[in-house]
């Protein structure tokens, strides 16, 4: 039996590598998968937890208020690597581009141990967007012993960056996999809880560092524009924690009754409004991969995307933080009904098989090493 230690620390490593933790625990002769929260994102990640019927077998309690980028790193880097003190692990597994990836990459590669690298390959190539995942992704690479591609482009890119072919493996998205668990029992506990919308629904979600500052006044003209104007559209915003973000929105936008300020919603929530929404703004990474599976059109407020499948399939586009973009595009699509602006390409970022992909790539390569 092998102990692969799982790190994650925000809701969308939750949702992405509940799917392979599920599927790795189907073996227990195999496999014994510990869980090691951060608890970079502490509220979001232990509650998308319970979704999935997962606890964290270790949690490490590491964010601080205001605290810096600097201090946030030294804390997970030093608590990661009293967890392999602890105990004897044979493998990391990470997911995507945060500060609690890139550590605990960093801390398996100072002990040997083989790190795995879900969601591997995704490259915008500007360092500053987003700020600071660009970065950290990169350096994740140089260190991962099993990349887990999600798309042929992802693979491309860590090719050209010299990684060697035998390193990576095109799977998929496992975000896609973790939207096949929903139940419809849950889908429609949410449909309760949203039972005041209509059909004209547009979800905003905004909270990314660069973001920040101007750029999100910027945002807030546009969406009060745009609720103004389409008076009969209900605009939902679950509203991240960050006070940089959270203040701005509610002093912002509470004074509207078209526009529903809510907590940062539990997964199936926030998938129910997905399926649902007439149009979604964002600068979520995630969304950009989910939404395509329901046909809403997506626009992205950031000036570049690691996720550039969306933007050639046609089912996202950028828009920036650009006043003028957002309020044009979207008038194009909340002007029609909801019937004839949905999408039908199908989803480039995987087809709900990636978790399976990964149990097999990882059981070979352990087999291989022995």
């Amino acid at each position: 039996m092998k102990n692969i230690l799982v790190i994650f620390g925000t809701r969308p490593e939750v949702i992405k590598l509940a799917p392979i933790i599920l599927e790795l625990r189907k073996y227990p002769a195999d496999y014994n998968v510990i869980l090691c929260n951060t608890e970079q994102q502490k509220e979001l990640s232990n509650q998308t937890l319970k979704y999935f019927n997962l606890k964290a077998d270790i949690n490490l309690d590491c964010m601080r208020a205001n605290q810096s980028l600097a201090s946030v790193q030294s804390r997970i880097l030093t608590e990661l690597d009293k967890v392999y003190d602890k105990y004897n692990i044979d493998a990391a597994m990470v997911q995507g581009d945060t500060m609690t990836v890139l550590c605990g990459a960093l801390t398996a590669f100072y002990r040997k141990i083989p790190i795995y690298h879900v969601e591997a390959g995704l490259r915008s190539y500007d360092k500053f967007e987003p700020f600071p995942e660009e970065i950290m992704r990169q350096m994740t690479s140089r260190v991962t012993d099993l990349n887990f591609a999600p798309t042929d482009k992802n693979k491309q890119a860590l090719l050209a960056e010299n990684i060697p072919d035998n390193k990576i493996f095109v799977t998929g998205n496992t975000v896609i996999d973790a939207l096949f668990c929903l139940s419809d029992e849950t889908l429609n506990s949410a449909k309760k809880l949203f039972a005041d919308i209509n059909e004209n629904l547009v979800l905003i979600t905004a909270h990314r560092r660069e973001n920040h500052g101007k750029r999100i006044d910027v945002i807030l003209d546009a969406i009060e524009y745009l609720a103004q104007k389409y008076s009969d559209h209900t605009f939902v915003i679950p509203v991240h924690p960050n006070p940089n973000v959270h203040d701005k929105i509610h002093s912002r936008l509470s004074k509207y009754p078209q526009i529903k300020l809510t907590e940062p919603l539990d997964y199936p929530y926030l998938v129910y409004l997905m399926k649902n929404a007439k149009l979604i703004l964002t600068d979520s990474g995630g969304i950009q991969e989910e939404a395509p599976s329901f046909g809403c059109p997506v626009l992205v407020m950031r000036y570049e995307t690691e996720r550039q499948e969306g933007i050639d399939a046609g089912v996202s586009t950028l828009v920036g933080a650009d006043f003028d973009k957002i309020v044009k595009l979207s008038e194009d699509i909340l002007s029609k009904p909801k019937n004839l602006t949905r999408l039908k390409a199908q989803n480039p970022y995987g087809d709900g098989k990636a978790a399976k992909r990964i149990e097999e790539i990882i059981r070979h390569n352990l087999a291989s090493s022995l």
